[in-house]
């Protein structure tokens, strides 16, 4: 890629990165300079912009390729035993415990690891 290329792919990347929120949590971006601005047999033009399967917002940079970005903001302070879900269709955030992904993880209730219990923590959620 020659300089002005270069330049042009790191000034597209600092725009990504100022669009999807830089100065609230870690969001991860991500710019392919090989991807083709086309999404769900949709040809996309500079500057258009589009959400995949996976919580990403798409900007198209032709031709110098596409960047996304995250749009949920993760969790980064959970306990061990917990894990983030995102569901795909709604980019709704979840917690949930590694043990059990049906059950909601609730850190500061007293519950240090359900994975012995957890059938118990259940059926106190049901009753």
């Amino acid at each position: 890629m020659e300089l002005s290329g270069l330049n042009f792919a790191l000034a597209a990347v600092g725009f990504l990165l100022w669009t999807s929120g830089g100065s609230a949590a870690p969001m991860e971006c991500h710019f392919d300079s090989r991807a083709l601005c086309v999404f769900e047999g949709r040809q996309f033009s500079l500057g258009e912009t589009w959400m995949d399967n996976a919580c990403m917002q798409c900007t198209c940079l032709h031709p110098v390729g596409v960047g996304c970005c995250e749009t949920v903001h993760r969790p980064v302070d959970f306990p061990a035993w917990c894990e983030v879900r995102v569901e795909p269709v709604t980019c709704r955030v979840s917690l949930v415990q590694s043990a059990d992904p049906r059950l909601p993880c609730m850190p500061g209730d007293g519950i240090k690891d359900p994975s012995h219990g957890s059938l118990q923590l259940q059926q106190q959620l049901e009753g």
